[in-house]
């Protein structure tokens, strides 16, 4: 039972780059690539008015001066629209490293709270515990009750800082703010 060797032949460099040349023309063409500059802005989020209770008892008149409300209200608004276009700030370093800092600054500010909360907690849990008079333990556990709801608060409001400290972020991201601003 021999197994026979077949002497391998090998491609030439030549060989290897026609073949490599045909694949390449039988590739279609490759697709469009889509980065943000390509996508349009996305308009801010708006909450639908609240749905107003149908009265049967409403006159035509009223009707139709609501009519009439709405019409106003909208060339109001699209005269704020263009005032707010000409008002914008510009939006330079200072603009950029100044809010940057004010929403860090906020951030720290209630993370440094919510520090001081929790010690306030523990400690009024601990004179809690250490307390045999029903109305002085009473009076702690009403303390200690608001504190944890304090700091509750401070959770949400610290997740809604790093929120808008990443939304930040990300705003000057696509608008194209050189990093060194962002400091």
């Amino acid at each position: 039972m021999g197994v026979g060797a077949r002497p391998l032949s090998a491609q030439s460099l030549a060989d290897i780059a026609k073949k490599e040349e045909e694949r390449r023309k039988a590739v279609p063409a490759p697709a469009k690539v889509y980065t943000n500059k390509d996508l349009a802005p996305t308009p801010a989020v708006s909450t639908p008015a609240p749905a107003k209770a149908a009265d049967d008892t409403k006159d035509t008149k009223d009707t139709t001066k609501d009519t009439k409300d709405t019409k106003d209200t909208k060339d109001t608004k699209d005269t704020k629209d263009t005032k707010d276009t000409k008002d914008a700030p510009v939006k330079d370093q200072a603009y950029w490293s100044g809010r940057l800092k004010a929403l860090q600054t906020q951030l720290d500010r209630d993370q440094a709270f919510a520090d001081a909360i929790q010690t306030r907690i523990n400690s009024l849990t601990t004179d809690f515990v250490n307390r045999d008079d029903p109305v002085q333990r009473a009076a702690i556990e009403r303390e200690r009750i608001k504190a944890v709801a304090e700091q509750t608060r401070l959770t949400k409001a610290i997740q809604d800082d790093k929120k808008a400290l990443a939304d930040f972020q990300e705003e000057a991201r696509r608008a194209g703010v050189p990093p060194g601003w962002m400091r």
